[in-house]
């Protein structure tokens, strides 16, 4: 049998194992961090997230898409939590009463996903994700999430907890190094040896930091939070029904959980051509419930929804095995680790600036599936408009400090307030003026649209 388990299946599912704790560990415990809980609550969200995910990955392989990519917690849905905590002083939300209207919101945007995946909605929102919405979206998610990567590798950590850190030179350097050769390797060694990579730069780079910085200088170090939240409680750690509900977070939480449905069509539609096939309707429907099913779980867990993940794409072209059973024997260890408290721990002292290193040479190849979708795209002079809008406005507005919405309507702020978010809205508004006006024009270059315009008189 061709699937059976082999040493080289064997350190794929061990470099799997690897993506998704890298992937996965910094998100429970800024989540944890922006909520101000204390330890004992932090560990719970990092030992659910671990087993959950494994699980997660391991369910759809088998029973979902059926593809060898990560199911885990929604980058797109992690910045809205992240700016929903930094806002919630401004709207007047307490952080226990906005983890239950998070939660609130989170289990109706699942249910609503299993509605989708149910009753084969996803072939109408398939329609709304045309080649032109894929394009932005990818490179805005890899704009997004390279952000937060190489924050890590500056020594700067993600969200509320950002605020006053200072880049520290020293782990920079190391980090980069890390993020070289992992390229290096990946582009010059043999295919034996390249598509180990990955796990080649974490466990190298995890030994040279503690030779340079010492075993407690890593992300595990970070989980220190104070907050007065109940330490047994395993249900609603970021708030309960008791503190009452605010109906605006509940709105946009459902919001984000239906743009979220663009990492399913992102991450499918981004393996077609690693998988040779175009996913079918079946596979789209089995994924949506799933995910969905996921979400509705997350919501009373404390964490952040899931989603296939669009990085998976970047993982299969630089390690080049797209083979199953290597992806469900790292679930499947993710998992039991997440059982485990003592391994577990052991990991969580993996140092965040390597793990953002990997990571970031990993989420570089996003660029790749975007250029594939802009490579569909006729380039006519509206169709430069409808790409270019929401493409530069996306990644203007992630630069904006938070200062710049205090003028907007609380509620809108952290909405309007997320580049990513933005973008991928402008983008799906812009792609459906294409059905109110027929497209005229021919393949062109931007040089050549420019140069057409130019002629007409608008030099």
């Amino acid at each position: 049998m061709r699937n059976r388990l082999t040493l080289k299946s064997g350190l794929a599912g061990l470099q799997w194992l690897f993506f998704l704790f890298t992937n996965t560990m910094v998100i429970p415990i800024t989540v944890g961090v922006a909520f101000d809980l204390p330890q004992e609550n932090i560990r719970f969200l990092i030992q659910c997230s671990f087993v959950l995910t494994g699980l997660a990955c391991m369910v759809q392989a088998g029973l979902g898409h059926k593809r060898a990519v990560m199911e885990g917690q929604s980058g797109l849905w992690w910045g809205v939590i992240l700016s929903l905590c930094a806002s919630a002083p401004s709207l007047g939300i307490s952080l226990p009463q906005l983890g239950w209207s998070l939660a609130a919101g989170i289990m109706i945007s699942g249910v609503l996903t299993i509605l989708i995946g149910l009753f084969g909605l996803s072939g109408l929102l398939s329609k709304l994700f045309s080649p032109g919405v894929m394009a932005v979206f990818m490179f805005l998610l890899g704009c997004r999430l390279n952000t937060i990567f190489l924050q890590g590798m500056l020594g700067i950590t993600s969200g509320p907890s950002a605020v006053g850190s200072q880049i520290q030179p020293p782990v920079f350097f190391l980090a980069s190094a890390v993020a070289f050769f992992v390229a290096v390797l990946s582009v010059k060694a043999k295919r034996s040896i390249a598509q180990y990579a990955l796990l080649i730069g974490i466990l190298g780079g995890w030994a040279l930091h503690v030779l340079f910085f010492g075993w407690d200088a890593a992300v595990g170090a970070e989980t220190n939070g104070t907050g007065a939240a109940n330490p047994g409680m395993n249900l609603f750690p970021l708030g309960g029904p008791e503190n009452g509900l605010d109906l605006g977070v509940v709105v946009i939480a459902v919001i984000a959980g239906l743009i979220n449905t663009s990492n399913t069509f992102g991450a499918l539609k981004g393996t077609d051509l690693i998988y040779g096939q175009a996913a079918s309707a079946q596979q789209y429907r089995r994924s949506f419930t799933i995910s969905g099913a996921l979400a509705v779980l997350s919501g009373p867990l404390g964490m952040v929804p899931y989603a296939p993940y669009v990085s998976s794409i970047g993982f299969l072209e630089q390690t080049r095995i797209r083979e199953r059973l290597p992806f469900v024997l790292g679930g499947l260890l993710f998992a039991l680790i997440g059982l485990i408290p003592p391994i577990s721990g052991v990991l969580t002292h993996l140092p965040l600036s390597i793990g953002s290193a990997v990571l970031f040479v990993t989420y570089l190849r996003l660029i790749g599936s975007s250029l594939h979708y802009f490579g569909q795209i006729r380039m006519n002079t509206a169709n430069l408009y409808r790409t270019s809008a929401p493409l530069f406005i996306g990644i203007i507005v992630m630069g904006f400090p938070s200062t710049y919405f205090s003028s907007l309507p609380p509620l809108l702020r952290p909405l309007l307030g997320n580049g990513l978010l933005v973008g991928i809205l402008l983008a799906l508004a812009l792609d459906r003026l294409k059905a109110t006006a027929p497209e005229r024009g021919s393949n062109l270059t931007p040089e050549e649209v420019l140069g057409k315009e130019q002629n007409k008189g608008f030099g």
